[in-house]
């Protein structure tokens, strides 16, 4: 299956079902597939022992990876350490669901809370954020199992370089969303260059009508070829290349935009 310079893989939701049906669709089609956990008191998604252990097969019978995002809803850079505890409180718990699965990553957010814009702060409450964030990453990785390598901050809507102190101290990964790099105007070509050699899985998904995580066909072509090439020329182990979108009309056509790089 590896055709391209990268490992393929999109999320969980590409099917309008449970994961398990997801999982079973894309099985032979992609490498790597995004688990994008939640809980809530509303609803959870999140997997009985039975779907685990099914997952596990799969993974075992297709050569499958298993992307981990930790839950949307924590502010591991909030300035109230009883937000942080509950935010890396949650982070674990979907850890040690996702113990047995084989994994290529855990994908985090840096946020400081609900609806926040961290492009706002003033040089103080930038400074607070990324002291509240070096607080949660000890807590969360002290006894987690994993190594900080694992972890993958993500770029969201602000420079990525504000959190970048403390991916270095930890010896965080990074989640290279070229998505996000696109829709939000940042320059594409600098953060490749900046960050691609401490990326283990990137983002990939079009801008359509004002509204990110469309298909490939969306993405402006010259970054879609400077990505793809940025990654022929990288060195170590394969990246995951993450479709990041939710149906199957936009898995196919996002696909077929890829066709051109097969190799």
């Amino acid at each position: 299956m590896n055709r391209y310079p990268f490992r393929l893989g999109t999320s969980s939701y590409i099917i309008p079902d449970d994961i398990l049906p997801n999982v079973r669709y894309l099985a032979g089609k992609v490498e790597d597939i995004e688990l994008v956990l939640f809980e809530s008191d509303e609803f959870s998604n999140l997997p009985s022992p039975e779907v685990i252990r099914e997952l596990v097969a799969l993974a075992g019978e297709h050569g499958l990876t298993y992307s981990v995002h930790l839950p949307l809803d924590v502010y591991l850079g909030s300035p109230d350490r009883q937000e942080r505890e509950r935010s890396v409180g949650k982070c674990r718990r979907i850890i040690e669901l996702t113990e047995a699965l084989p994994k290529s990553v855990f994908v985090m957010h840096f946020e400081a809370g609900k609806g926040v814009d961290i492009n706002a702060f003033s040089d103080e409450e930038r400074q607070l954020f990324v002291e509240s964030l070096g607080d949660s990453a000890r807590m969360l990785l002290d006894g987690c199992g994993h190594p900080p390598e694992m972890f993958c901050a993500e770029n969201l809507n602000y420079p990525f370089e504000i959190v970048w102190p403390v991916v270095e101290k930890f010896g965080f990964s990074v989640t290279l969303d070229v998505g996000h790099l696109e829709y939000y105007g940042f320059p594409t070509a600098e953060y490749l260059q900046r960050y691609l050699s401490r990326t283990k899985v990137l983002h990939m998904h079009g801008t359509t009508e004002g509204r990110d995580h469309n298909s490939l066909a969306y993405m402006r072509p010259e970054a879609l070829d400077m990505v793809v090439e940025a990654l022929r020329k990288a060195e170590g182990e394969p990246k995951v290349f993450t479709l990041e979108i939710f149906s199957e009309a936009d898995f196919l056509s996002s696909c077929e935009a890829l066709e051109r790089f097969r190799g």
